[in-house]
């Protein structure tokens, strides 16, 4: 799977989008696919690293496309 939505509109791997997890933050998808419960998640990446306490440091981290959105 190589494109879904966000917000009512196409996003596919490379386009950036937002989520939170600890505070806002942004990352760029590298990959899209269904996890164990059949929900649309994508692999995100910031190559200099998220913020806060649960992610803070890691560079790549799932999030469900229903939480993400675009600016």
């Amino acid at each position: 799977m190589q494109t879904t939505t966000v917000e009512g509109k196409t996003v596919s791997v490379g386009d950036y989008v937002g989520f939170k997890c600890d505070i806002e933050q942004y990352g760029r998808i590298v990959n899209i696919k269904k996890n164990y419960a059949g929900q649309i998640v994508l692999l995100l990446e910031n190559l200099d690293g998220f913020d806060g306490d649960y992610i803070g440091g890691m560079t790549r981290t799932i999030e469900l496309a229903s939480d993400c959105w675009l600016d």
